[in-house]
């Protein structure tokens, strides 16, 4: 029955070591329980600080990128507005030169024409005076046979020189 319930002597040794134990554990070990406890602490708030600071960098660079992919968005749209708008300029403006090109063709096209239409009378009428030349010759020659009536021509022609 000794084993069940101890004597005093064992009862006071061994309540003697428990206190010598705990003096010497709250001298020595549980502040260094405490510091380690503490320590660990401060290292799992810095850590958790570090990993919120992370996130905060990390939505920043988010927004920072959604930003500047909106801007490049805009500039991309900026500078396809402002080829569209180069192209329309450039494909006006050859426009424009056919235009003008047309309208100098044709104005030297009309002039063409009208140099030639200018010389097809020209023509015209000098073949006109060479014919009407060559009657005249032939019906004075036929109707001038004779001396008299060379002679009937000539006083004819002077009267109506000498009435003007």
């Amino acid at each position: 029955m000794s084993l069940i319930t101890p004597d005093f002597g064992l009862l006071f040794w061994m309540a003697l070591v428990f206190i010598i134990v705990l003096f010497i554990l709250w001298k020595w070990g549980f502040p260094v329980i405490v510091k380690m406890e503490l320590d660990r602490k401060d290292y799992i708030d810095a850590s958790l600080k570090k990993a919120h600071e992370a996130n905060e960098r990390l939505a920043n660079i988010q927004k920072e990128g959604e930003s500047i992919l909106q801007e490049a968005r805009e500039k991309q749209a900026q500078i396809l507005k402002e080829a569209a708008e180069t192209r329309d300029a450039i494909v006006e403006k050859a426009q424009d030169k056919a235009r003008s090109e047309g309208a100098r063709l044709l104005d030297e096209a009309k002039a063409a024409i009208e140099q030639e239409k200018k010389a097809a009378i020209a023509d015209i009428r000098q073949q006109v005076a060479t014919l009407s030349v060559e009657i005249a010759e032939k019906v004075l020659r036929e109707k001038l046979k004779d001396d008299k009536s060379q002679m009937d021509l000539i006083d004819r022609m002077l009267d109506e020189v000498s009435a003007k």
